[in-house]
This record gives structure tokens, sequence and C-alpha cells, in this order.
């Protein structure tokens, strides 16, 4: 039988590579942009025609003189790597030397370009293969300017294949806010059709650029924490051409405290490493997890993750967009992640003060207006240089800094420390303290008489040794349970609480249930020794921002904030009306 396998032409194989790299608009503002990166820029203006399938990258980088840009749209050209031991030791965002070269495949493409000293700028265009077409002198000032035109001109059935012009508009908009979340030094400025879309100025951190692509989140509702962390044990050492330090890797956090932000879906829970955004399911699944009991049902965090990690922890070649990555050591990598996220939720020095969070007393006390100095003296004067040289240690608990006061309808326990007041709610600051307790000691204790429980279902009955109790028949309809948790000792609802264990939910469900009901109810009136008991226990715990169930269990008003509202900073001769 005649052989049916043949090779095929020269121009089919670069079309099926080329549509490996380039897909969409987003796609190829996605691989100009992270060329325009590496080159260093720090000014990128994006233009987009969408009707026309045309697109122009402007950036301020390095710049490329004329060999370069001869030789820059052939096949697998690159100046990031030479040989295959570089692919272990990536330390730029391209690296393929594909995108160029796919674009004259797939559109009409011309670059021009000047190198920073360079006296003379260059024009290109490139023909199908990324051969020259054109050359001549331009005047341009350093840098580099790539526009694509034509897009997918050559495969109708491609563009017939894409989603509409606003929803590819959305993601290049998605993908350009990704970048700038890795890169927040810099500045990007984003046009369609001639009109000016949208900009991102930049920000000496990532927690500060956030609110320009999340308008709905205020500074104040971010805790951002960066750590240097050591290498994994078991990882060699990171080789001389890579930027981070000889035996460590650097970890920064931007998280929405859960007590102000989070949302209905998973959708901003995002990791990048090495300036990448990239999709890591046991990554976001750690960050998750590491949220779980402080947000309401069915809310989930607002989290924005960046690792700078040794480029011999990565493997890129996994997916040809590389947003899907092989990491060595993950196991170590969630570790370290629990532990920062832990850090960014717990109640510090560094975070004591705190701005105004709810919308109706930042409305009362104008907390919308930049933070004033005041004269506040507290009654120990040196109480403030103690909290700030503390705040060099960004885990230091703040125990004793909470002072009670006094306690507002049996329910509120009025707060006091060197920055303002903190209204504490007892009943879920409670819970909270009694939730962490039995994660960490789930503990059944036995009981003579038992427990008698009446007309059980089966399901009910299984669902209590699910959780450990024992239980068994005692009578027609009558069950009796001989061991329950610990807290429970004490109540006389012992049996109403068993009950509702029995209701269903895992191991944490019951938890959760066991805490609420034994914790203080509100109404429930404190001495003073009481209540500072409390706050301490408070203030100790994993996740003092929220209860099990997600809510807020504090609210802080600020000194300064006062200040403002009481116009404390009045002249006297104005407040007399002199």
């Amino acid at each position: 039988m005649a052989s049916t396998i043949q090779a095929l032409p020269t121009e089919v194989v670069y079309l099926i590579t080329a549509g490996e790299v380039i897909d969409s608009l987003a796609s190829v503002v996605r691989e100009l942009v992270e060329n325009s990166l590496d080159a260093g820029a720090t000014r990128i203006v994006v233009s987009l025609w969408p009707q026309q399938w045309r697109i122009r990258v402007a950036d301020n980088g390095c710049g490329m003189n004329l060999d370069d840009l001869q030789q820059a749209a052939t096949a697998h050209s690159t100046s990031k790597i030479r040989s295959s031991d570089d692919l272990w030791k990536i330390n730029s965002l391209g690296f393929r030397g594909e995108a160029l070269h796919s674009l004259t495949t797939l559109a009409d493409l011309e670059i021009l370009s000047r190198p920073v000293g360079g006296k003379l700028g260059w024009r290109i265009s490139y023909g199908d293969g990324g051969e020259v077409v054109q050359v001549e002198v331009t005047a341009i000032a350093p840098g580099t300017v790539v526009t694509v035109s034509h897009l997918f001109g050559n495969c109708s059935s491609r563009r017939q294949g894409l989603p509409t012009a606003a929803q590819q508009m959305k993601a290049v908009q998605a993908t350009i806010q990704q970048i700038a979340l890795c890169h927040p030094h810099v500045t990007w400025q984003i046009w369609q059709n001639d009109r000016q879309w949208f900009t991102i100025c930049p920000a000496p951190t990532t927690g500060q650029l956030l609110p320009q692509i999340l308008p709905q989140v205020r500074q104040g509702d971010l805790q951002e924490v960066k750590l240097e962390i050591p290498n994994p044990p078991n990882s060699s050492l990171p080789t001389p051409h890579s930027p981070l330090p000889t035996h460590h890797s650097a970890l920064n956090l931007v998280v929405g405290l859960p007590d102000r932000c989070h949302r209905h879906r998973p959708d901003w829970v995002r990791v990048a490493i090495n300036g990448r955004m990239v999709k890591t399911p046991e990554l976001e699944q750690t960050i998750l997890s590491a949220f779980h009991r402080t947000l309401p049902r069915d809310r989930y965090p607002i989290c924005f993750l960046h690792l700078a990690i040794s480029p011999d922890q990565i493997n890129w070649n996994r997916n040809p967009a590389k947003t899907e990555i092989y990491l060595n050591e993950i196991i170590y990598w969630q570790e370290q992640i629990t532990q920062a996220i832990n850090q960014a939720l717990s109640i510090s020095s560094t975070n004591l003060k705190e701005a105004v969070h709810t919308t109706r007393v930042s409305k009362l006390l104008k907390a919308a207006e930049a933070k004033g100095g005041y004269n506040f003296n507290p009654q120990n004067p040196n109480e403030n240089h103690k909290i700030s040289n503390s705040c060099t240690d960004a885990i230091n608990r703040v125990s004793n800094s909470l002072k009670a006061v006094g306690q507002v309808s049996n329910t509120y326990i009025v707060a006091e420390h060197s920055g303002g007041m903190w209204l504490v709610e007892q009943h879920i600051a409670h819970e909270r303290v009694l939730y962490e307790q039995l994660c960490d000691n789930w503990q059944l204790v036995s009981v003579e008489p038992p427990i008698i429980l009446y007309q059980l279902s089966p399901a009910q009955v299984l669902q209590l040794q699910r959780i450990g109790l024992e239980i068994e028949p005692f009578g027609e309809q009558l069950w009796a349970v001989r061991n329950i948790p610990a807290p429970f000792q004490q109540r006389d609802d012992c049996a109403e609480a068993i009950l509702e264990l029995s209701w269903g939910g895992d191991l944490q469900t019951a938890q959760v249930a066991v805490a609420c009901r034994s914790a203080i109810r509100n109404g429930t009136p404190m001495n003073q020794q009481e209540m500072q008991t409390l706050l301490d226990d408070w203030q100790g715990t994993r996740n003092p921002r929220t209860c099990p169930h997600g809510r807020p269990i504090y609210l802080s008003l600020e000194e300064s904030a006062l200040a403002r509202f009481f116009r404390r900073n009045w002249v006297i001769g104005k407040s007399h009306g002199i």
C-alpha cells in the first residue's frame, strides 16, 4: 500500500506554530508588551484599532540597532538565551523567539527602533517568514514602536472564530492589568480607536497600584506583606545571572482584609511568579484554605501573590502562553504562603493604627481626607516609642496593647490604644478564640450520666459518630451520648447543642457550632478583668479580624479621625468667633 504520510508545506507549518502563540488580539498585546518589559521599558503605550485588526505598542526601552532589527523577526531569533542550559535559568518574560516571527506569518509587521545612545532610528517592514522588505532611516526617540496590521488577514476562518470586538477588548484590558500588577513601576497608557481608553499610573508597591484596577477597594482595605524567605533546602543555588539574592527568594503578598472586602467569585485569587501571572491550582487552593472560616459563606478573598524565586525552581515550557508552569518543592512554597497570609491577617504592631473602614462611619468622620498630625499625648509617654520600635518586627504580637475601658449595652467592649479606640463585639471575639482552640485541640470528654436524645434519624446518628461522639441505643426512639465536646461540660443546654451538631457538616462545621454556642452571649455583663482577658486572648488568634462565619469582630476609630470630626485642629480664636 502506498504511503499516505507526507511532510506539510513550510507555510502550513508556520501557520500552525503561529497559532500556538498568537490566537487573539490579547495574545498579540501580551507578547509585544513582554518584549517591552524585557527591554527595560518604564512607559508603554498600547494603541488598538479592533475593527481594522491593528495594534501598536510603543515603549521607552533600550531599543535595537539595525543589525538586530534585521534579525528580530526570523524564526526562533532571541537575545535572551544562547543554549539549552539557559532554559533552566530564565530571567526574562520572553525567550523562545517565536512571537515576532509568528506575527509575520499572520499579519503585516513593522518595527521602528532606536537604541539608547544611538544617533539614528530605523524603520523596517517584514514580509512572510520574517524577511526584511523595506529599510529606511526614521526620526524616533530611544525605544521601540511595533505595529501589527491586518491580523489574521490570511486566515478569515480564524477571525470568524474569535469572540466579538467588545469581548476581545475586555481580554486585552485584563491582560494589561495582570501584567501591570507584576510590574507596578511601569506607566501604562491604552488607546482605542485614537481615543484614550484607560491609564495605569506607576506605584511604589503592588498594594498601592491595586485600587486603580479594583476601584471598589480602598488602600485601607488591603494589607501588604513583603518577605525574604530562604530557598528550599533541596534546591540548588541560583545562577550567577539570577537577579535574586544568593540564598533567598522574595514573597510579595497583597490581601484584602476579610472584614472589609471580599468577592462572590474566586476571580481575584491571583498568583504571579518572576513577573508573570500564572495558573497554579496548588498555590491558589493554598490561598483559599488559608482564608477558610474568615469569610461569609460563598464569599472569596482578594489576594495577589508574587513570588520571585530562583529560575532553577521553574519549568516554563509547559504551555505555549507560559501561563502554566511546573514548580519544584511545591509543598515548601505552600507552607511559606500560608505563614505569610497568617501574618497579613494578624493584628500586629504594624497594622494596629488602621483607617476607619465602614462607609457610614467614614462619612461621619470625614475620613476620606488626608490624615493630619495632631498633638495626642497618651497617658504613658513611652508607649509611642515602644510601639514605634516594635514595628520592625512584622509578626510581633501586640498583647496588652488594647486596654479595656468599658462595656456598651453589655455587648461591645470599648478598648483604648495609643492611636485611638476600638469597639469589639464580645460574642464573636470569644467565638474566634474558642474556634481556634477547638481546631488546635479537639477534645471529647466522658459524661456520666449520659445525655439522652429522643427520635434521632439514622443520618443524625451517623453524623454524630462521624465527629467522634459515642452514641448507642437506649430504648425505643432513645439514644445515649456518652462523650461530648469539652466546652459543653458547663452548659445546661447540652442536649440541644448535641442535637444541633447532628444536622450535618464536617468536623470544622461542628467546631464552629460548638464555639458559637459556647461563646459568651451578648447582653452578658463583664467586669474589667474579664474584658481584658478576652481582648488579650482574641489578639493572639491567627485570624482576629472576623469570626468563623465571616462577620467583622471590631470597629476601629483613629484618634486623628476623631480629632477631625471634633475640629480640634481649629485655633482657639476661630472657635470663639474672634
